[in-house]
């Protein structure tokens, strides 16, 4: 099944650690297909996956496709089709986002990933909502400026990792595949109550960076 990441419908399984990734899809979606239909398939040659896939990443229509071991291995350089989505954890402890440099990108909400699509070419915005993923506007320029100046914003591999920011005591970022952007963006849509998304929201964001937090490495 192809994902479109535009907030609507089913997100993928997030890549990444057994944990996370078993966490994250209780929450977004079953673990087994109801009764009555086919089990997810690799999309490009059919072979049946098990619970723990690969994805890879479409930089022309902007969608996410499961893939199967082998499949995934053939992705692993730009210049084809496909992308493959890889599965690093960094941060930098050394070099942390400030109030003042968060600020600076006018971001109106406490959580938002950035990505760099060379499709566009430039780099997109966006947050988990109660209507899935929401593209916000991006002050590019004040992006640029942080980017010459913190390392692991510069290491953003385009189409297939994000920017992770979680605006909370201070700004925590963290380099993450682009899959367990979506992934969270569902679990979080799907257990969304009332105005700001109610305990459950809360927890599922607190064990993501809980998990982020033990998986990262320094960039």
């Amino acid at each position: 099944m192809k994902i479109i990441p535009n907030g609507h419908g089913v997100l993928p399984a997030p890549a990444g650690s057994p944990a996370m990734a078993a966490g994250l899809r209780r929450f977004a979606a079953p673990a087994q297909p109801p009764p009555g239909e086919q089990a997810e398939r690799c999309e490009l040659c059919g072979e049946e996956l098990g619970g723990e896939h690969r994805h890879l990443a479409d930089p022309q229509h902007h969608s996410i496709a499961c893939a199967c071991t082998a499949c995934a291995l053939l992705f692993t350089r730009p210049g084809a089709r496909y992308r493959t989505i890889p599965d690093r954890v960094r941060h930098d402890p050394r070099a942390p986002l400030t109030d003042a440099e968060w600020a600076e990108l006018q971001i109106p909400v406490a959580i938002a990933f950035f990505f760099r699509s060379s499709a566009l070419g430039r780099v997109i915005a966006s947050y988990p909502s109660p209507a899935g993923v929401t593209e916000c506007e991006l002050d590019l320029a004040a992006w640029d400026r942080l980017a010459a100046a913190h390392p692991l914003l510069a290491a953003l591999e385009p189409d297939v990792e994000a920017i992770l920011v979680s605006r909370g005591d201070g700004a925590e970022a963290f380099l993450i595949p682009i899959d367990m952007c979506y992934s969270l963006a569902g679990a979080l849509r799907v257990n969304w109550h009332g105005f700001d998304g109610g305990t459950e929201v809360r927890r599922i964001l607190a064990d993501c960076l809980t998990d982020l937090r033990q998986r990262a490495r320094e960039i």
